[in-house]
């Protein structure tokens, strides 16, 4: 699933080329994907301008002033940058035309999503429950610290947990916790404030460099551009079971947290 990192890159890649243009026109090429697409999408948007891209954790706010286009890219989507009248391909459900150019939602799996929300967007229920962004100055040293007392539920869990804090997904929790040294099954009540001192800077730094690299490109996930990302170049553990670890040698393993698989180096990680 494309997180943080990713749907940023596709903001910084579509933005500059979107933003203040028309649309002339919109195309549906499905009824539904994880929810019914806004069948009067072409009615509300055409002649509309786009007047700001925003992300919210792992969604995409196109904002065109009398109300937002909500996107999510789900398990396996993309959004792509293409001249007008490129052919579509099997999975690729819904382009917003702005004049010469489109914006194109590729979705095989169809578990991404596209509404329109009239009013505050953040007052949506897929918003309005989300926690502190990670890249924000709010997500703190102290302000996780002072949330987590009391949790029983191990760290990795709690760093995904989207209540709390958005975007951090399961590649991103594994890589941050390897870099700041805590083994994931810790409980996050447990954790001392010391050591999340050294915790959140490595969140922030391993999401900044995912962004720089263009994210990581595993299945489907490519630039807005088409081209890929190499983040999962720098993995130190992700992905990497049985294979020595980057810094001590060791072997790095996996191991299954609510259903999801996560890596570790025992010996970095304590």
């Amino acid at each position: 699933m494309p997180e943080l990192p990713e749907v940023e890159v596709t903001r910084l890649g579509i933005a500059p080329e979107l933003t203040g243009r028309t649309v002339s026109g919109v195309v549906l090429r499905t009824p539904r994907l994880r929810y019914p697409l806004p069948q009067s999408l072409a009615r509300r948007l055409t002649g509309c301008t786009l007047l700001a891209i925003d992300r919210r954790g792992k969604y995409l706010l196109l904002d065109f002033g009398a109300g937002s286009l909500l996107l999510h890219l789900g398990m396996s989507g993309s959004l792509r940058l293409l001249k007008i009248g490129t052919p579509p391909a099997k999975h690729d459900h819904l382009d917003l035309e702005f004049g010469r150019i489109l914006l194109r939602l590729r979705d095989p799996r169809r578990f991404g999503a596209a509404l329109w929300l009239a009013g505050n967007p953040s007052r949506h229920p897929l918003l309005a429950t989300l926690g502190q962004e990670p890249l924000e100055e709010g997500f703190t040293p102290l302000w996780l610290f002072e949330r987590t007392r009391g949790k029983n539920a191990p760290i990795k869990q709690t760093l995904m947990d989207s209540h709390l804090v958005v975007g951090i997904g399961n590649i991103y929790a594994s890589e941050s916790l390897f870099r700041a040294g805590i083994d994931p099954r810790t409980p996050a009540g447990r954790i001392s404030y010391r050591r999340y001192q050294r915790l959140v800077p490595e969140v922030r730094s391993t999401l900044a460099a995912a962004i720089a690299a263009g994210g990581s490109s595993l299945r489907d996930f490519v630039h807005s551009d088409g081209s890929a990302g190499y983040f999962q170049q720098q993995y130190f553990v992700y992905g990497r079971a049985g294979e020595a670890c980057r810094v001590c040698g060791g072997t790095v393993r996996s191991l299954r947290q609510a259903n999801r698989a996560t890596f570790h180096c025992p010996r970095c990680q304590r």
